[in-house]
């Protein structure tokens, strides 16, 4: 009891911290904007921005499955994280131990988008190469069958595009159909949605 309780503590006081934080860097940019600082106020929007996506990366974590298939989710390992730079927000979820495992991770602003995209509008370039386009949830996937050239294990990715960002899912030890089955678990339209 002591255990549930000391966790909803945390969490309502880390709730408020990030509007906390979220409030300083609104009042941070008005100031800095009235002062003729703009640098400084484009700053505090884009630590404002980052808070966002921040809460909103900890959202996605709660829709993402607690299972896929026999996989349960190791949520220790969860993580959502600022990307430096180059993206925005880093969501990871791992599932399994050993020979099975399976990894989710979306990656908001994705560098990555447009070239995924580009294939799946022109299908005749997956063809082949270990790659092919299939749908999940109503949404196109690229679908990418790896083998290990020493030890010849297979593994499979998928990569689905959602708005700008692009989720991934990746396992070791399972057939394509099985692969598949895990992929249809995870709720790829109330993401997109809530991603937008």
């Amino acid at each position: 009891m002591k255990k549930i309780l000391l966790i909803i503590v945390v969490f309502i006081v880390s709730a408020n911290a990030g509007a906390q934080d979220f409030n300083k860097h609104l009042a941070t940019a008005r100031s800095s904007y009235s002062s003729g600082k703009l640098e400084d106020a484009r700053f505090a929007m884009q630590q404002m921005i980052q808070e966002i996506d921040m809460m909103t990366g900890k959202d996605v974590l709660k829709m993402l499955p607690s299972s896929l298939e026999a996989l349960a989710a190791n949520t220790g390992n969860d993580d959502v994280s600022g990307a430096s730079g180059f993206a925005g927000v880093v969501i990871h979820r791992d599932y399994g131990a050993g020979a099975k495992t399976a990894a989710i991770d979306i990656i908001g602003n994705s560098p990555l988008i447009a070239g995924v995209n580009a294939i799946l509008s022109l299908p005749f370039a997956a063809a082949g190469g270990g790659q092919k386009v299939i749908k999940l949830d109503g949404y196109k996937a690229l679908l990418q069958k790896n083998t290990d050239s020493e030890t010849n294990k297979v593994s499979y990715e998928l990569q689905v595009p959602l708005n700008s960002s692009l989720l991934t899912l990746k396992t070791d030890g399972y057939a394509e159909e099985e692969f598949k089955k895990l992929a249809a678990a995870i709720p790829v339209g109330q993401l997109a949605k809530t991603l937008q």
